[in-house]
């Protein structure tokens, strides 16, 4: 099978779809469009449309499920044309209310990142509770970074295609008092050639509310990735693994977060160990320090501010949030290197509308001080003023 042509085949049967689907259903199916703007250093201003496409009075759970965008970029750098679809088809023979299984196609190519995806998709609910779920995802994909200039370090990237086959499993159980997700990923590449890399993470957290704006959190983490020469896939003590960041516009390509922040240990991309004290230190340095496996602990108790407590008293209160915590985060990055922790305070803003299923959907913004750090480096005192502006929560709650 001549790979190369798959991006193509995924793109003419996404295309073909919606419109063989509108054609047949004039008065039933509808193409909702919404511009899109962004910003990166590669494409400048970034001009797109967004669409979302679905059955009249479904509420985006029901068949023929289209989320789509162009954008054109206006520096016209060498690709400046960039694009991503995401076509989701329910499978009745395996779905009941709450409990879909549907086939996915993906492929998307922008900011110097190809990538392309079939899954089948499987969720488990009981009843009309979206808030306590599991879902198990398989999929076989292909990826490749074609264009180094948007990556914030290129040296932590390979030029490879991967062919990878996966899965992805989360349990999700919420009540008045207790948040629990836990999330499995496992991935093996199909690559002809060697080596042929495998990776693996399990995240889980848990909050438990013990009065309003008062609560305790944590969350563990352990990521394995088998080859070193799996670049994107490695860690660090304090970022997510670099092929993690394309998943958030704030962090997929250079410029949007100034590059010096980064490089000075300013911001932190939450996702991977999260040790967050550690981001401007040698273990947390994205271009000269990298792991294949990392385990740690990460810690927050919540205590009340009045800004929070006149937020939730608003209508505001139910989508945008203001949280004051303390924090300890404990692991290891296991190079022969000790043991890390950090403690500090933080202040974390965060805006979240729930998805039609229930699920969480937004984005948090965090100002941290890690005040104490158990391995500074050479010449640094153990207390020192930090300060860390982090992009994602820790706790992805």
């Amino acid at each position: 099978m001549d790979y190369r042509r798959t991006p193509l085949l995924i793109v003419i049967v996404l295309l073909l779809i919606p419109v063989h689907t509108i054609a047949q259903e004039k008065n039933s199916y509808q193409l909702i469009p919404a511009p899109d703007l962004w910003y990166n250093t590669i494409d400048g201003v970034r001009v797109g449309v967004r669409v979302i496409g679905e059955m009249e009075d479904s509420f985006k759970d029901g068949p023929h499920r289209l989320d789509a965008g162009v954008w054109l970029g206006t520096n016209f750098p060498s690709n400046p044309i960039s694009y991503y679809l995401n076509y989701t088809e329910p499978i009745p023979a395996i779905s009941t209310f709450g409990n879909e299984g549907s086939i996915e196609a993906r492929s998307s190519i922008r900011t110097g990142f190809s990538k392309h995806m079939l899954a089948l998709n499987k969720r488990w609910q009981k009843g009309f509770d979206e808030l306590k779920y599991q879902e198990i995802q398989f999929f076989i994909s292909q990826e490749k970074m074609y264009e180094s200039a948007y990556r914030p370090f290129p040296t932590t990237w390979n030029t490879n295609w991967n062919r990878l086959i996966g899965l992805n499993y989360r349990n999700h159980i919420q009540d008045e008092q207790n948040q629990f997700e836990a999330n499995v990923r496992v991935q093996q590449q199909l690559n002809d050639q060697s080596p042929q890399f495998f990776n693996a993470e399990i995240e889980v957290w848990n909050q438990h509310s013990f009065m309003k704006n008062v609560s305790l959190s944590n969350r563990v983490f352990f990521g394995t990735v088998s080859d070193p020469l799996a670049l994107q896939y490695q860690y660090t003590a304090s970022h997510a693994a670099p092929i993690s960041w394309l998943s958030n516009g704030i962090s997929r390509a250079k410029g949007t977060i100034p590059q010096t922040w980064i490089e000075n240990g300013i911001v932190q991309v939450s996702g991977g160990a999260n040790l967050r004290g550690y981001t401007d230190t040698k273990y947390g340095n994205l271009q000269n320090f990298s792991t294949e496996t990392v385990l740690a602990f990460n810690n927050e108790f919540e205590f009340p501010n009045p800004i929070s407590s006149s937020l939730s008293e608003g209508i505001l209160g139910d989508f945008v949030f203001l949280k004051s915590y303390l924090f300890t985060d404990i692991g290891t990055v296991f190079k022969s290197e000790p043991v890390l922790a950090d403690a500090g305070i933080g202040l974390q803003f965060s805006i979240n509308i729930p998805d039609f299923l229930g699920k969480p959907r937004g984005f948090a913004f965090r100002y941290e001080v890690p005040f104490w750090i158990s391995e500074p480096d050479l010449g640094e005192s153990n207390f020192k003023y930090r300060n860390v502006i982090g992009f994602g929560a820790v706790i992805a709650l």
